[in-house]
């Protein structure tokens, strides 16, 4: 028999999460802070809990799946947080992106209180949420990764489940994976600018690099997304550059020289500043775009 689990945090990402943990024949205890999430998850077979100190009150096993790092701090050692009814034992899974540091801090307190965390953030976007397939990059304690991996590879890939390294280590690799990203981004969306005004197919361009070694899963779905102008948020721009500011902090902090990330920064920060942020981030080609002054379906 599965043992039960404590979600908390039912957003874009949370909520397809946490209905593969049930598809699993995980019993789950969920909140979230809006009720309509967690009506969702009841009818599906989960459990409400009223706080994350209900949660923490009933289970031993807690996934937090929030926006930033002040949101996993109040979740956990806020009023009514997880800290404040934590069972020994407990092992708590934050799949949210945060900063390093303050994945290590919690990791402290939750030592403290007789529990252990792992910093556990995704990659995969909703799409990865709701198929099961996400990469999950881990940071923490090797012997609590062993007990819950089973929990990790019902959310995602089990090949693409990793233990990185340390406490912290999880949410380093998700600055990483950012960063790969959004230069990728910039890229493709310059090089689509350029086929436009060369007059060139940006789509037959787009398919021809798929086959060489600029083929890519950033070419390959962001690339469709910006060619057909679908830019319902899988991943919202606003997150996205949460992300970056991140990475940059991060950067300073660790004296690592970043140009190609710098400027990928200020192109999400106009992107937020032209009020995309509700966007998904692939809109960032948009930004290249009007810097082009092009637009797709049409030739300079």
């Amino acid at each position: 028999m599965q043992p039960t689990l404590g979600f908390i945090g039912l957003g874009l990402m949370g909520r397809p999460m946490a209905k593969n943990l049930i598809k699993a024949s995980f019993p789950l205890v969920v909140h979230n802070r809006s009720s309509g999430a967690v009506d969702d998850l009841v009818a599906h077979g989960a459990e409400r809990a009223d706080s994350p100190a209900d949660v923490a009150r009933r289970v031993t096993r807690i996934i937090t799946m929030v926006p930033d790092s002040p949101d996993v701090e109040r979740v956990l050692s806020g009023e009514q947080g997880v800290f404040t009814t934590t069972q020994p034992g407990t092992i708590i899974i934050d799949c949210s992106s945060i900063a390093p540091a303050a994945a290590r801090n919690l990791a402290q307190q939750a030592e403290a209180h007789g529990a252990r965390m792992l910093d556990a953030p995704v990659s995969g976007g909703e799409i990865g949420a709701i198929s099961g397939t996400l990469s999950i990059m881990v940071g923490g304690d090797a012997a609590a990764f062993a007990e819950v991996k089973p929990i990790l590879d019902a959310m995602g890939n089990p090949e693409k489940v990793i233990r990185v390294g340390a406490s912290g280590a999880g949410q380093v690799t998700k600055v990483c994976n950012q960063m790969v990203i959004g230069g990728t981004l910039a890229v493709v969306s310059e090089a689509f600018a350029l086929a436009i005004k060369a007059g060139v197919d940006p789509a037959r361009v787009r398919e021809a690099l798929l086959g060489g070694f600029a083929a890519s899963r950033v070419l390959e779905v962001h690339g469709e997304r910006i060619l057909k102008e679908n830019y319902t948020p899988g991943f919202r721009a606003q997150l996205y550059g949460k992300d970056m500011r991140i990475a940059a902090d991060t950067l300073r902090t660790t004296g690592t020289p970043a140009p190609v990330s710098a400027v990928v920064q200020d192109l999400v920060a106009a992107m937020l500043a032209r009020g995309r942020g509700e966007m998904d981030y692939s809109a960032l080609a948009t930004v290249l775009f009007d810097l082009a002054d092009v637009k797709v379906g049409e030739t300079k």
